[in-house]
């Protein structure tokens, strides 16, 4: 899907905003879609790598059917490279390994709603790894679950195209986001750039989607006032309802010179949040702090308490405040 035919047997992929130009007999930057005699193949499609049933909150989305299921899904490959990144064993599986069969066990987009039926999951979620890299099976199987009332999940760096935010988000229900820092952190951490990944912001927030926005925090590399007031600002500037989930980093990967977020970072990135007007900050990957915790922007009471990835205390009705009766931003009732 979402490619086109080029002289000299050229192909252009149009699924991500790399917008790759591809040879005969070579691979997109992804190195999971490949020119093929003129014409560009999914290498991954239903090969996956990683299935799992997760909490929803794990995404992490704190505002779409809390408390709910979700069967998280992967295949290898990234349009990314990340040198921090958690999931590398697959995200760069086939840039590492190129020689390597791409691995991963065969299943069907039926097969995968089924699986999600059985496990009494309210969504699926499309994760791990970037899923636009396996659009033609995430959207075959969000066209599936749709069908069968379950919902469909991104967990994405948003380097995607208009053209691929717009044909999946009809069958889209909820998208966390990725906003990772400057176009300086972009181009020297993950190789890539940021201003299309606002743009995937905004779109999906235009086209119905509900968007939730996580910022890992990496000392040293992006969590200077001014890059972390930036990115606050232009999260309000779309909708100070969307929560922005501030997250404490570990080393991985390439990137293991550098310690853990301090709290005293997380809570201070919190607070410049909410000073860009934002409504619901969070703090991540670290549970029992308390910024884990879903108030009220009205009347500042306690609405949901959090620890890690479970819900210990719900005090709303369908998303309304039980002291002062506003409805909170966000997907809370059931199908």
């Amino acid at each position: 899907m979402l490619y086109e035919k080029l002289e000299g047997g050229k192909v252009g992929c149009l699924l991500c905003a790399h917008r790759c130009v591809i040879k005969p007999g070579r691979r997109g930057i992804c190195a999971v879609r490949e020119n093929i005699d003129g014409t560009l193949y999914s290498l991954v499609y239903g090969r996956i790598i990683s299935v799992n049933i997760d909490p929803i909150e794990k995404k992490p989305l704190f505002h779409f059917l809390p408390g709910s299921r979700s069967l998280s899904i992967a295949t290898v490959g990234c349009n990314f490279r990340c040198e921090y990144c958690q999931n590398y064993e697959i995200s760069q599986f086939p840039r590492e390994r190129p020689a390597v069969a791409i691995p991963g066990e065969e299943l069907t987009p039926q097969a995968v709603v089924d699986m999600a039926v059985r496990g009494e999951c309210e969504s699926i979620s499309y994760t791990y790894t970037e899923p636009t890299i396996f659009f033609e099976f995430a959207y075959d199987c969000a066209r599936l679950a749709h069908e069968k009332g379950v919902s469909n999940v991104f967990v994405s760096n948003g380097f995607m195209t208009p053209e691929s935010a717009r044909l999946i988000a009809p069958y889209l229900d909820a998208n966390n986001i990725d906003l990772k820092g400057d176009n300086e952190f972009y181009k020297k951490i993950c190789h890539a750039k940021v201003e299309p990944v606002k743009e995937t912001i905004k779109l999906m927030k235009e086209l119905g989607v509900w968007v939730e926005v996580t910022t890992l925090i990496i000392p040293g590399y992006n969590d200077s006032e001014g890059i972390l007031k930036d990115i606050a600002d232009f999260i309000a500037s779309v909708d100070p309802s969307i929560p922005w989930h501030v997250t404490q980093f570990y080393p991985a990967y390439k990137l293991l010179d550098k310690p853990r977020t301090p709290v005293e970072t997380l809570r201070w990135a919190r607070e410049l949040g909410f000073q860009a007007g934002l409504k619901y900050v969070y703090e991540g990957n670290v549970p029992g702090e308390g910024g884990e915790n879903t108030y009220c922007p009205s009347c500042k009471e306690l609405l949901v308490r959090r620890i890690g990835f479970s819900i210990v205390e719900n005090r709303m009705r369908n998303g309304v405040c039980f002291k002062c009766g506003v409805h909170q931003a966000g997907r809370w009732e059931y199908q």
